[in-house]
């Protein structure tokens, strides 16, 4: 286990990576991914998708959820954070307000995607979650239970956002429990690595093409999370800016298995 000090030297590092520039888009596009990864075979069962924050989980994985409802597959959304940190420092009511303002985002975002069944939310702290990760595993797991899921699908655990990579620990926990596959989906990934990136285990990743329905459909979604759209005040930017955005409105989504 990291000592304080080594995990506060990470998450600095971690930080500063995350508001550095970041990586174009037009990068990402020229190095062609989907003619060079494998194409994601969706599964048949249904599948529990795993955000940390709302908005994590149309980003990443919208446009498969998309195209599994269309086909017919459950799907199942756990929000383990209800992101009231998104905004920096505020007063508990602010957070209050902020936290209730993103839980009703997500729903009309999920909505744009289909029929969903409401979202299960774990309330746990935004930007805590490394510290609540037993309980995060447990709620996971007693979703995964309840619905007979064949796959869980969460945030990357090496997105280098804290609370991304939490949740993707406690969703691999829960599936290893129950002899479950865990997929993972980067979000800020995009934004500080570079194509085939070393850091990145490609050999592990796949890409689903989105149809035009799901694209269109991911894009009504995000549209959805007008908190993290507009900018913050006192001159601080939006949560996701355009070029942010852009890594998550492409033709396909990446899987990491």
């Amino acid at each position: 286990m990291s000592s304080p000090e080594t995990m506060g030297a990470e998450r600095l590092a971690a930080a500063e990576a995350i508001d550095a520039q970041g990586t174009d888009e037009a990068e990402w596009l020229a190095a062609q991914l989907p003619d060079h990864l494998p194409r994601l075979a969706l599964p048949e069962g249904p599948v529990v998708v795993v955000a940390a924050h709302p908005d994590d989980e149309v980003l990443g994985f919208g446009g498969a959820t998309a195209t599994l409802l269309a086909a017919g597959a459950t799907v199942h959304t756990v929000c383990l954070t209800d992101g009231e940190a998104s905004h920096g420092a505020a007063s508990p009511s602010g957070r209050t307000r902020l936290a209730a303002r993103r839980r009703h985002e997500l729903v009309m975002a999920l909505g744009e995607l289909g029929d969903l069944p409401a979202p299960v939310h774990a309330g746990l702290p935004d930007t805590g979650l490394d510290e609540h990760e037993s309980r995060a595993r447990d709620v996971i797991g007693e979703v995964l239970d309840a619905v007979g899921a064949a796959v869980c699908v969460a945030p990357w655990v090496g997105d280098l956002h804290s609370d991304h990579e939490a949740a993707g620990r406690a969703a691999r926990a829960a599936g290893r429990e129950r002899s479950k596959p865990v997929w993972f989906y980067p979000v800020w990934m995009w934004h500080w690595a570079r194509p085939y990136d070393s850091r990145v285990p490609w050999e592990r990743a796949s890409v689903l093409p989105l149809t035009e329905a799901a694209f269109v459909r991911k894009k009504a979604a995000l549209a959805r999370f007008t908190s993290q759209l507009e900018g913050r005040g006192s001159g601080v930017g939006p949560v996701l800016p355009e070029q942010e955005i852009a890594h998550h409105t492409r033709a396909f989504e990446t899987v990491i298995r």
